[in-house]
């Protein structure tokens, strides 16, 4: 056959898909999400093919998504109705790819960044994840290490307790998730058994004056960091220059241990010996991971940079002393990874309807213990990290605010709105007062921030729950009300709104990604 090859074309494509119903336009998503230049040709009027006239929905049973929401539509039960209803005339080997791979596609299009990314703190950190595989508390390891293709990244920002971070991956790959995919900055800074010790003897010597510190060894690794005195990943991996450098600060560690605190010292070759071991288990992990950012960037990739703790917590601008060791704020994110500020393109705020705090320090909006309780139980509101349980509070209107201006949210994340479900009506702390004078910032001084009443408007409750809701719409008139309350106070959106632990109990008010 001639194959004429004086042929012109109007444009070049990586993909071309013929046909617009619901499968050729999931391979046009699929190719977009990948970079792909997609063009998509159909011969009807309308967007969707023949499938906008008719049924026109993709079924795939025992995905991630429709579990979340509570279906329990599994594949082996979907093989035996398309058994019954096609017999033998379908392509059986299609139909088993179709059954095994269809949830991997959805899990691939519902998880919209390429990789997640901790910049500050380090397992004084706690956050819950629920998907199809369960529930896990993550310390160290960022949360999207959970989806499909989606890298998890440790920044150098971070302080990094390798035998923590060794258990957590050995028990969620042991849960069906890919480890592989954990990358570890070389200039992390590593926690040290004396950083341990040291945090929980200068605690207790505090007594009643104490921080509240997770006794992790998270400050005591910070103030070394900052004290040009820190053992950092990278250092791991170079026994000849380790060696020296863990001999001299044992030394200056243990001078504090015994002579301050009348602790007992740290045998230095057990301190050796761990860190061969960490060397072992850190080498498959390390990396120049402000390179791998960049590159991703440069890639058009989407990068979610995760926080460890709030704005109140942050050494700069959180309430003092009763803080973190880290900047947990934007401006920790630049620095904790090595980050060109342009490459921000937006900040989520993340609330929950109510406000939670853990460990020391003034809060003015806190609830009562037996209204405290209430939320607590209902909630589960104790910490991942210690077990303690958590202090409850009204939504802290004035903090809120402060946060927006230290931060810059583009958007909002409200969580937990369901636990407010059966309330008779809710309260929002709006301003402080001191002395009976009005204050509606955000005291610098934890002194005054002590002294601080909490002024608040009460709102009516909702007569419905919220919990499960995926769409604005389903909400009640009054939890909306309360919704768009909170984002006149901080003074931006919300873009997501949590109505329960599993990810399909979400509302995305509007895309996060554009």
């Amino acid at each position: 056959m001639d194959i004429n090859t004086d042929v012109s074309w109007d444009r070049d494509v990586d993909l071309l898909v013929a046909g617009a119903g619901p499968g050729g336009m999931t391979a046009a998503l699929v190719g977009a999400l990948e970079g792909l230049d997609v063009l998509v040709c159909e011969k009807s009027q309308q967007v969707g093919g023949t499938g906008a006239t008719s049924a026109g929905t993709l079924w795939i049973p025992g995905n991630s998504q429709s579990k979340a929401a509570g279906y329990k539509d599994s594949a082996s039960e979907a093989a035996r109705y398309l058994e019954g209803l096609i017999g033998e005339d379908g392509d059986e080997e299609r139909r088993q790819v179709y059954l095994d791979d269809g949830p991997k596609v959805i899990d691939y299009l519902a998880g919209e960044v390429d990789s997640v990314v901790r910049y500050a703190g380090g397992n004084n950190a706690g956050h819950t994840v629920v998907n199809d595989n369960g529930t896990f508390q993550l310390h160290l390891v960022p949360s999207g290490i959970c989806w499909p293709d989606v890298s998890g990244i440790i920044g150098n920002g971070v302080v990094v307790d390798p035998d923590v971070l060794v258990s957590e991956l050995a028990e969620i790959s042991a849960r069906g998730i890919d480890t592989s995919k954990l990358f570890i900055s070389e200039r992390a800074h590593v926690i040290m058994p004396y950083h341990v010790l040291l945090d929980r003897l200068e605690e207790e010597a505090r007594g009643e004056a104490a921080i509240g510190t997770t006794g992790r060894g998270i400050g005591p690794a910070y103030m070394d960091k900052t004290g040009r005195m820190g053992i950092r990943v990278g250092d791991l991996l170079d026994w000849d220059a380790l060696l020296p450098l863990v001999e001299q600060t044992l030394k200056h560690k243990n001078a504090l241990i015994t002579k301050i605190y009348s602790g007992q010292p740290l045998a230095l070759d057990e301190v050796l010996a761990k860190c061969k071991v960490w060397a072992d288990q850190m080498t498959p992990y390390a990396r120049p991971t402000e390179q791998i950012v960049q590159d991703l960037l440069a890639q058009n990739k989407k990068v979610l940079l995760e926080g460890a703790q709030g704005t109140l917590l942050d050494i700069d601008h959180g309430s003092y002393p009763f803080v973190t060791s880290s900047s947990p704020s934007i401006g920790g994110a630049v620095t904790g990874l090595g980050l060109n500020p342009q490459s921000i393109k937006g900040v989520l705020g993340v609330f929950k309807a109510y406000s939670t705090r853990v460990g020391s320090g003034p809060m003015p909006s806190e609830l009562s213990a037996d209204e405290a309780s209430e939320i607590r139980e209902k909630a589960q509101e104790f910490g991942v990290t210690t077990g303690r349980a958590r202090r409850i509070g009204w939504f802290d209107g004035v903090a809120a605010r402060y946060s927006q201006q230290v931060n810059g949210f583009t958007g909002l994340v409200l969580t937990r709105l369901d636990i407010l479900d059966e309330f008779d009506s809710v309260k929002i702390c709006v301003g402080y007062t001191v002395n009976g004078k009005r204050v509606d910032r955000f005291p610098a001084n934890t002194g005054l921030l002590a002294q601080c009443k909490p002024v608040f408007e009460e709102l009516p409750g909702w007569d419905k729950p919220t919990a499960s809701a995926t769409q604005l719409s389903q909400l009640p008139e009054n939890a909306l009300n309360y919704v768009r309350r909170l984002e006149e106070l901080v003074g931006c959106k919300a873009q997501i709104i949590s109505t329960g632990p599993s990810r399909g109990e979400t509302i995305l008010v509007e895309p996060v990604f554009t």
